[in-house]
């Protein structure tokens, strides 16, 4: 293992080592998480924010305090199926206030969890009800929008699986969700307290030492011969963006971020997910009976690490693997751009560390980079920085409903972004001046520095949309805007 770790951290046994007698990672049931009224399709459930504890290290380590939905990191993963309406209780039992954010879900504008934008802020103590119908199959998340970096940071995420209608669209033996996260722990398993140091704010955001599958640091995951999973990633980290191989293993993509795409085996074999990003893959396991096959994560060369390992039963689940090849998921009900008539945006993010931002707007006012800095703040877009919480502000651009747009995204900085849109779905249809070769329908794209990516969409969801870098420490330090759809 590659990765060094620093300021008192946790030694080297308990990154991704240190856990008591190789723990499995839990299989999500298949149910539905609350009341289902068959009549109506009606989900309701009942989420509650507040502190808690979790045992992320394992022994000997204590528990860790977190913040979490439910009592338990992550939160409870709710299933639904495509069509029905999910009603959701909110109590916030946090000294914070906050909300929910429906991470990839077309929600109405006012269900979206963005404080003064579409909802006032839930106080300590306070309550609110979200409901919304679902309408797209696959792999979502849920997490506040009040103080992101803190609060996710701090633990305060869970899974939204919106099932197919139909039950054998991707037929396979078991359906299991990875949450993927990484932790910036103490000596004593406690969380760093350092959120929104500058260095983070201006380079890659917050890295954390320890990383979770599920809430666990986690030695391995039992498979059996012949079996075939459907393995749904999300990446939930402040910052970390995963590279995952699958030593031995040919995974197949079937979806990103919620949506189907052409299944294909990833470039170079490798998975990479940003902040905020999901895939679903279609992992056959073929090796023999007993033996182990690691998952490393290879993004960052040079602090290269195993993940977990795939350890076989000794008994196959079939004496023979399957034979046919995944089909395609049944597509979302998205509405398609019309390139020929799209009207095109350019939206230039600026800043960080070795970029070339000399000054940005904030609040109307011209300010150079070094009283920039001064106030925490570092990036841009289009030469515009927004306050944390500034979730309020003239729109980057105000868009005609129903109408399709290309945006160029150039990412004219020294580190990647991961952008986010919200209440609307993108096809990314080139990436540096070149066609795409699948045309992938996303709701956060990973431009490499220096960079660019084009996305297409049409805006066809009234409301004043976030669009923002989802590595959240630049999100809180200026790389946010706002897409108007009236």
């Amino acid at each position: 293992m590659a990765l060094t770790l620093s300021f008192h951290a946790l030694g080297r046994r308990a990154f991704l080592h240190a856990v008591a007698a190789s723990s499995l990672i839990a299989t999500r049931p298949r149910a539905v998480l609350g009341a289902l009224d068959p009549a109506q399709s009606v989900i309701t459930i009942r989420l509650t924010a507040r502190p808690g504890r979790a045992a992320l290290a394992g022994a000997p380590y204590p528990a860790t305090g977190v913040w979490c939905y439910g009592g338990s990191v992550p939160g409870p993963e709710i299933r639904v199926r495509q069509g029905s309406r999910l009603r959701a209780e909110f109590e916030n039992r946090l000294p914070q206030e906050t909300t929910i954010h429906w991470h990839g879900v077309r929600v109405p504008n006012a269900m979206d969890g963005v404080p003064h934008l579409t909802q006032p802020p839930v106080p300590p103590g306070g309550t609110f009800l979200y409901e919304f119908d679902v309408p797209d199959a696959g792999t979502f998340w849920y997490h506040p929008h009040v103080r992101s970096a803190e609060q996710i940071g701090r633990g305060l995420y869970g899974a939204l699986i919106v099932e197919e209608d139909d039950p054998d669209a991707l037929p396979c033996d078991r359906d299991v969700t990875w949450v993927l996260d990484d932790w910036r722990l103490m000596s004593d398993a406690s969380i760093s307290e350092d959120f929104g140091n500058l260095r983070d704010v201006s380079h890659g955001g917050r890295l954390g030492n320890t990383v979770t599958v599920n809430g666990q640091v986690t030695e391995t995951f039992a498979v059996r011969s012949g079996e075939r999973l459907r393995l749904r990633l999300i990446n939930v980290a402040n910052a970390r963006i995963f590279g995952l191989v699958f030593e031995e293993h040919e995974p197949v993509v079937v979806a990103i971020d919620g949506h189907p795409t052409e299944p294909h085996k990833p470039d170079g074999g490798r998975i990479v997910l940003g902040p905020g990003m999901r895939v679903d893959l279609v992992l056959d396991l073929n090796g023999a009976p007993g033996i182990q096959t690691r998952v490393i994560d290879t993004y960052y060369e040079r602090a290269a690490y195993r993940l977990l390992d795939l350890t076989y039963a000794s008994a196959p689940q079939r004496d023979r693997a399957w034979e046919a090849p995944p089909r395609p998921l049944p597509p979302n009900p998205l509405s398609e751009p019309t390139l020929a008539t799209a009207e095109h945006h350019e939206v230039v993010l600026g800043g960080g560390m070795m970029g070339r931002m000399t000054h940005a707007m904030v609040d109307g006012q011209r300010l150079e980079a070094r009283e920039l800095f001064r106030r925490g703040m570092a990036w841009s877009i289009n030469g515009v920085a927004v306050p944390q919480d500034r979730h309020v502000h003239e729109p980057l651009a105000a868009l005609r409903r129903f109408a399709s747009y290309v945006l160029t995204i150039r990412n004219d900085t020294a580190w990647p972004h991961p952008m986010h849109l919200h209440g609307l779905v993108f096809r990314v249809i080139a990436r540096n001046g070149r066609a795409t070769p699948r045309r992938e329908w996303q709701d956060t794209v990973l431009v490499p520095p220096w960079s660019s990516a084009d996305i297409a969409f049409v805006a066809d969801n009234p409301g004043d949309w976030m669009f923002h870098c989802h590595i959240l420490e630049h999100q809180a330090a200026g790389m946010m805007a706002t897409l108007r759809v009236p």
